[in-house]
């Protein structure tokens, strides 16, 4: 098997420890155990604020594992295995929002260290293919992460309906990914190539990196914030409670088929134009998401699927303008993706932080009789305020200076 789809097949696995986490925990845990929203959004955030310091040290590390990278990635996949087992697969032995959040650490950690050292392997890799490397291997390896997270967000429906155990089965397959992924991945590890590390701060002196950075912030919220809420607008806004697993799969399917457009488009147009084309698509479809109501669940399908081609720029062109700067300016592919990473999960932690709690402040309490102001909460949080941010990050995006116009 050739290097790229390697990269693909890796970022699926990682990718299914992701954002479908905030899909599923929060659901999950609210039924299984009657925790409240405020109480889980609370428990994520605190979680990573753990990040703001061992994202630069693992940072760090994945910079200095030169030809130990093999030994480390499978000590810690095999880490991310057991957090995802203990979160869905062992009934709480203690408090549950304790449980959640020593499996969470345990998911978290090893997943921001692969996510890291991950990264940065792909700074060396691209490099070594030539002129639009970076963009080739972003195409590969956001397209695998989109399968992996259309995978991991379908799984607890469709073993549900197959009268399986929906997240103890989700995370034995999970288990499975994880060992494949990490036998593949094996003969990638041994390149040395991966740059010593140095101090990430010096980073933040270069302007450019600076304002990528930003806009992956407000650029990635608004996925975060949906994804937090996903399933309970589905069953109590749409009332198709059913349906949430289809919406899903066609929202990733629809991302995943997308992301190598995007990138041949990027190549042939830019990467700036596209990138805005994606963004005002996401735009309209969060636009058209506030207007609906129970029963429109045709229309709903068409948001998913135009949002999920939006997706697609988003997590294929951003990285890859990221990763082709920081190799710009000798950045340390460690370092960079260290608060690459940490911004990314940053987005999820702030979305599951503040909209949980203002559902339950606005009266939205999963599970018992809904008020006119709880679904319209829920509505505007779900759908008005990512229309928003994403406003936001294009008018950063526009404003950002042409890339021959800026200096190291």
């Amino acid at each position: 098997m050739t290097t790229l789809p390697r990269f693909s097949i890796y970022a699926a696995f990682l990718a299914a420890a992701g954002l479908p986490i905030y899909i599923h925990a929060p659901k999950f845990y609210v039924d299984e155990y009657g925790l409240s929203l405020t109480a889980i959004g609370g428990a994520l955030l605190l979680l990573r604020l753990l990040d703001v310091v061992q994202d630069p040290v693992l940072g760090r590390l994945a910079g200095r594992l030169r030809d130990r990278k093999t030994q480390f990635a499978l000590l810690a996949a095999g880490t991310l295995s057991a957090g995802m087992v203990g979160l869905f697969a062992i009934p709480a032995p203690i408090n549950p929002i304790l449980w959640m959040g020593l499996c969470l650490i345990l998911l978290f950690t090893s997943f921001s260290f692969l996510n890291i050292l991950f990264y940065a392997q792909g700074i060396s890799t691209a490099a070594a293919m030539g002129q639009g490397g970076h963009t080739r291997l972003a195409g590969w390896r956001e397209t695998g992460a989109l399968l992996g997270v259309s995978i991991a967000t379908i799984a607890p429906f469709a073993m549900e309906r197959a009268n399986l155990p929906p997240y103890a089965g989700f995370a034995a397959l999970f288990i499975g990914l994880a060992i494949i992924a990490s036998a593949l991945m094996a003969p990638v590890w041994r390149d040395r190539s991966l740059p010593a590390s140095g101090d990430f701060l010096h980073l933040f002196k270069d302007k450019e990196v600076t304002r990528l950075l930003t806009i992956a912030f407000f650029n990635a919220a608004p996925v975060a914030v949906t994804s937090t809420l996903f399933l309970f607008f589905v069953e109590y806004r749409l009332e198709a409670p059913s349906l949430a697993g289809p919406f899903l799969l066609a929202f990733f399917v629809s991302a995943g088929a997308a992301a190598p457009v995007w990138a041949k488009l990027a190549v042939k147009f830019g990467e700036t134009p596209t990138l805005a084309s994606g963004m005002s698509l996401s735009i309209l479809a969060f636009a058209g998401a506030i207007a609906l109501g129970a029963g429109d669940t045709t229309a709903f399908l068409i948001v998913c699927l135009a949002s999920g081609a939006a997706l697609g720029a988003d997590m294929t062109l951003l990285p890859s303008m990221f990763a082709a700067r920081v190799k710009s300016i000798d950045g340390n592919g460690g370092d960079a993706f260290g608060l690459w990473n940490f911004f990314s999960k940053l987005t999820l932690a702030i979305a599951a932080a503040t909209v949980l709690p203002l559902l339950n402040l606005f009266g939205f309490v999963p599970g018992e009789a809904m008020t006119n102001e709880g679904l319209w909460a829920l509505t505007l949080l779900y759908a008005g305020v990512p229309c928003g941010l994403k406003m936001i990050a294009l008018t950063l995006l526009m404003l950002r200076p042409q890339p021959e116009a800026m200096t190291c």
